[in-house]
This record gives C-alpha cells, structure tokens and sequence, in this order.
C-alpha cells in the first residue's frame, strides 16, 4: 500500500497520507515524498488539496529514521531535522495555494502543516494537540510552523500545556480557516476549490506571493509591494481575459 496517494484532478492536486492503521503517522521517507510533490506542484496544478486517508489526518511521526550510533553534534543533528524544516519550507514557498482537510486528529507534526497550509478546513469533530513536551522533546519544529501563523500567548499555551483542543478553538488560534460539520466537510472543499480556480493562474500565484511575504514588510514597503505586484499581474495578458 502506497504511503501517499496522489491524484490529479485537473488544475488540482490530490496528496493524501495514506497509513491510516497508524493515524497517517509519517516516518521521514513520507515527508520527505510529501516535501518532493509540494515542490513540483505548480507544474500541473493550480491549488493542492492535501489530507488524510480514514479517521485522522495525522497524529505525528511515526519516528525518524535509524539516528546515528554516536551522539551526533549540533550541526549534524541539525541535518537530521532538515527532512521537516523542508516540508514546512516547501508549503510556505509553493506558487500555489495549499488546502489542509482535517478531521479527526491532528498531533505534532499533524497540527503543524495543518496550521502551515494556506487554508485549513476542518471538520468540528477535529481535535490539535502539540504533545511533545509531554515526551521530553523541545517542540521548536512544531513551533517553525506556527510563528507566522498564531499569536504567541497560542504558542505558549499549546506546547506548555499539551492541551488538546477542539477545532473551533483551534480556528480561534489561527491553526483553522473554517470549521464546518463533518459531513458537509468535502463539500465545503470542492466549493473553496472552485472558488479559487474561477480566478487566472496569475492571481492565484499574487495572492499566495502577497500572503507569504507582505506581512513581514514594514507597512510603507508592504504596501509598495501591493502597488507593484497589482500593476504587474494584472498586467499579464491572462489577466485581460474575460471569464
């Protein structure tokens, strides 16, 4: 049985993780598979819909590959967390937009590329936790994922607590775009999808580019940014179009 399942729907890219005897735990190979077809997306599709196969979405790592025999150094146990930096860095960098469909649990590595996704739809029986404090681990991987995403008290509260949280919670943190009740959840993300392939290719990539960056900006160059990359892309004869 395929770790990932793909499918392509058109313009959209369909990944779902697909252990779900384990919650769609990922060992590394599968992050690092799931970084590969992030990175390519924009080849084929206009939007990605990434979710998990049967209850859950993803309840974490299912552990990391064979750790070397000695303790390693820090910059050599750096490399070991790349194959996650590397995901969390392929969602925030991708052209097009990333839709995260949550239900059930989302643990860990689950909860951080939900909250990493540019839209996450969740379903009002999901539940977020960040348990690895819980298991002696320092969470800063995790943690990557949120800091442009949630308030810091959010942050604060998730990884000192381990606290489980409901999904309507989780949208007030701002790891959820929407919740929406279980069973109109994949009809809640074929209407966002159509939505966001109404517009031309172009715009779905300025909208993703202004997101990502304009926050970081100082409000003048955020809003210069605004003002070129406006002139810019609806310059582009596929902008010109009628639809």
């Amino acid at each position: 049985m395929p770790d990932i399942l793909t499918k392509q729907d058109g313009p959209i890219l369909r990944i779902t993780l697909n252990q779900p005897e384990r919650g769609n735990a990922v060992s590394d190979a599968m992050v690092a598979e799931l970084t590969g077809l992030i990175e390519g997306a924009e080849k084929t599709s206009s939007v990605v819909v990434l979710r998990g196969a049967g209850e859950d979405f993803c309840v974490g790592r299912a552990g990391p590959a064979a750790a070397p025999l000695n303790a390693p150094d820090a910059y050599e146990r750096r490399e070991f967390s790349d194959v996650v930096f590397n995901c969390y860095g392929a969602m925030r960098n991708a052209k097009v937009p990333i839709i995260a469909v949550v239900q059930g649990r989302a643990l860990g590595f689950g909860c951080a590329i939900a909250a990493a996704c540019d839209i996450t739809l969740a379903a009002d029986r999901a539940v977020f936790q960040v348990p690895e404090m819980a298991h002696n681990i320092l969470p800063t991987m995790v943690m990557s994922s949120f800091i442009d995403r949630l308030p810091r008290k959010a942050i604060s509260y998730l990884v000192y607590s381990t606290a489980e949280i409901t999904a309507e919670r989780a949208l007030s943190f701002g790891i959820v775009s929407d919740v929406v009740p279980a069973a109109k959840l994949d009809a809640a993300v074929e209407t966002l999808c159509s939505a966001i392939l109404k517009a031309p290719r172009p715009a779905i990539y300025g909208v993703k580019e202004y997101v990502k960056t304009a926050p970081d900006m100082a409000v003048y160059g955020a809003v210069e940014f605004a003002r070129n990359l406006h002139a810019t892309v609806n310059s582009s004869g596929e902008m010109r179009k009628k639809h």
